[in-house]
């Protein structure tokens, strides 16, 4: 990666890198420079393939002509219109736009700036749709251990993961969690008898806390920080039953997931299973500009329409909620994906993907591969043979990130896990690129650990 100058040194001890400790970054920083297509490039011209498009946002590759276009059109136009006061016509077209590739009627749609204000957004929406519609004691929320959900303090609280909120804890009240199916999984026979096990905890959860004070179930169809967990589509169904039942909203959470990543425009159409709330951010704009989205059923939103003296509007905003520029962003990103059914090629490039990263179990260190789609994931282990996991010290994760960087490869990439999903401007040749790069890295790192 970069040397660092002594400028850039000091700058970076005067900022914070997401997740990582400065005294460590500052020894071999990545410092990009530029990006274009599958690829970024660092100061001193070092060439990488990107292969989860940033933070799995350029879902178009970077600076995709059509969205730079649109983007620089609407410049011409109107780049700010204070949501206090009224609306874009842009930003009226792109919820014309977003909502007609939603499934169900989730036809409501509020944009925003970013995946973690729309899951701020979601939680809001929840609470005031009940107090307004007799159940003015639903306020709690359910989620899932090793979530994420996004950096707010609400989605913060609802996220499970640890790592990520014990440092902020005390967090706010009525969020709930129950465990994921993957940490089940080893008490089970099968994956799907730890899925319908883990799905009927959201019911007892309802029951036990009365359902007159549970508001929703938060759920990422496909969990990111947990290493790409891909339930059964009979979980997701079992929680949407178990949620209607209760008079629940289920909540999804595709900030990653969503943007025919799947297979489809939206997880929930590739799993079959329909939620009251979509939250969307990430490939919304294929990197270009922060944007977010809910998306909600026509018939919460109505709960929200009346006389003004009624006082039932949204009680929610944000300055950039949908920002012009970001919804010219948009509407490129989507128009591309329908013109060219990319959530159709998402398949075939996944299935092709696939392939590629199962050819690494002859290295005895893959427990599984994962995902839907071009989002996929690699769990490593000590020993296949045997699924005996690496020891606290020494992870396999650990060396393959060093060894990847050096090979001019960007993943996500944790202790016991790794995840790719290349930009749908990938073709198979691109896939195997990237297999290539995967196992060149892999065996280096297999390699620095003696194996």
């Amino acid at each position: 990666m970069v040397k660092p100058t002594e400028r850039q040194k000091r700058l970076l001890k005067h900022t914070f890198i997401d997740f990582q400790q400065t005294s460590e970054v500052i020894k071999d920083p990545l410092i990009l420079e530029k990006a274009e297509g599958l690829y970024c490039w660092d100061t001193e011209g070092k060439r990488y393939y990107d292969a989860i498009g940033g933070i799995f946002v350029a879902i178009l590759g970077h600076r995709h002509p059509r969205v730079m276009e649109a983007m620089r059109r609407q410049m011409e136009r109107i780049t700010f219109a204070a949501p206090l006061h009224g609306v874009s016509d842009v930003t009226l077209d792109f919820v014309e736009k977003l909502g007609s590739v939603t499934p169900g009627n989730l036809t409501y749609v509020k944009p925003f700036s970013g995946g973690s204000e729309s899951i701020e957004g979601a939680i809001k929406l929840a609470r005031q749709y009940y107090k307004q519609t007799g159940h003015p004691g639903k306020y709690k929320f359910i989620s899932v251990y090793l979530s994420y959900h996004g950096g707010t303090l609400a989605a913060t609280a609802a996220g499970g993961g640890s790592k990520r909120k014990a440092k902020f804890e005390p967090l706010m009240g009525g969020f709930l969690k129950v465990f994921s199916p993957i940490q089940y999984r080893d008490r089970f026979p099968s994956w799907e008898e730890a899925n319908r096990f883990c799905a009927r905890m959201f019911e007892d959860v309802i029951v036990n806390e009365d359902p007159e004070t549970v508001a929703g179930v938060i759920l990422e169809p496909i969990c990111n920080t947990g290493g790409m967990v891909t339930p059964t589509s009979e979980y997701l169904q079992i929680v949407r039953e178990i949620c209607t039942r209760h008079n629940v909203l289920l909540i999804f959470d595709e900030v990653l997931a969503g943007i025919a990543r799947t297979g489809d425009m939206f997880a929930a159409q590739t799993f079959g299973v329909t939620p009251d709330v979509i939250c969307s951010g990430k490939a919304l704009s294929s990197g270009a500009i922060p944007i977010g989205a809910l998306m909600a059923r026509e018939d919460i939103a109505d709960a929200f329409y009346g006389p003004v003296e009624d006082g039932i509007q949204f009680a929610h905003g944000h300055t950039f909620a949908g920002n012009p520029l970001a919804c010219a962003a948009g509407i490129a990103v989507l128009d591309e994906i329908v013109e060219k059914e990319l959530d159709k090629k998402a398949r075939r490039l996944g299935d092709h993907l696939t392939g590629r990263l199962e050819d690494l179990r002859r290295y005895g260190v893959i427990r599984e591969v994962r995902g839907k789609g071009v989002l996929r994931a690699v769990e490593l282990v000590r020993d296949a043979a045997t699924m005996e996991p690496f020891p606290p010290e020494g992870k396999l994760g650990d060396e393959l990130k060093v060894t990847a960087l050096q090979n001019g490869l960007i993943m996500r990439i944790d202790a016991d896990w790794f995840a790719v999903s290349p930009p749908l401007i990938a073709e198979e040749g691109d896939i195997d690129e990237l297999g290539d790069l995967i196992e060149k890295s892999l065996r280096e790192a297999l390699h620095n650990l003696g194996r």
